[in-house]
Order: structure tokens, then C-alpha cells, then sequence
């Protein structure tokens, strides 16, 4: 039986989470999405912005050359915040990873009932 999550984490749009190695999938409708944020061709835009993920079962967003920051971090501020993927959307709450707590400034707001 799994444990019933006793806060919802707010985000602070600190990027900790930009920072971190790993995949950030991207699929048709986010690609569409992004790609018309940014005013690109969407074959553009997966060229410049898009790599083939670890497990090969799809794309992901790049990585900076030399860093493990999102390629869609500039200036400590996300150029696609509005339209960023479900996977950005989720953390910490849907998803994290193992020290989140340590490097993310989210706020935790008690769920309802809890105290």
C-alpha cells in the first residue's frame, strides 16, 4: 500500500531541477507546442533542441554542451516555461530524484487535512 503524499510542493522556478543529468522527454504535442512557442519548423527545432534518449525509445530535450543544464535554460530562466513538458510540470510532485530536497527551493504546502 503506498503512502498518501502529505504536501504539494509549490515551485519557485529555482531550476535545480534544469540542472540535474537525466532524460527530459518530449513527444509529438509538446514538440508541436514548443516549436511554435520558439517560431520554428518543428524538424528544426527536434535538430537543434532534441537528442535520442537514453533507453532509445524516444526524444528528449538536449543538454548544454559541457553542462548538464536543459538547453532551454538561459539566464536561470526557462525560454519555454509556458509551454514546457508534462515531465518539467510534475517535479517534484509527480516525479524527483534521490536529494531533490537539498538543491530545490520548492515550497511545501500541507494537503488538506493534513497538519
Amino acid at each position: 500500500m503506498s503512502k498518501k503524499p502529505r504536501y504539494h510542493y509549490v515551485c519557485q522556478r529555482c531550476t535545480a531541477c534544469c540542472k540535474w543529468a537525466g532524460d527530459v522527454k518530449v513527444e509529438g504535442d509538446e514538440i508541436t507546442k514548443i516549436a511554435a512557442f520558439l517560431g520554428m519548423e518543428e524538424h528544426k527545432f527536434i535538430q537543434e533542441f532534441t537528442r535520442i534518449r537514453a533507453n532509445r525509445s524516444g526524444l528528449a530535450l538536449s543538454d548544454k554542451e559541457s553542462s548538464t543544464e536543459c538547453i532551454m535554460l538561459e539566464g536561470g530562466e526557462c525560454r519555454i516555461h509556458e509551454v514546457k513538458p508534462v515531465q518539467c510540470r510534475g517535479f517534484p510532485n509527480v516525479w524527483n530524484f534521490p536529494g531533490w530536497e537539498k538543491e530545490c527551493q520548492a515550497v511545501a504546502v500541507p494537503l488538506r487535512g493534513e497538519a
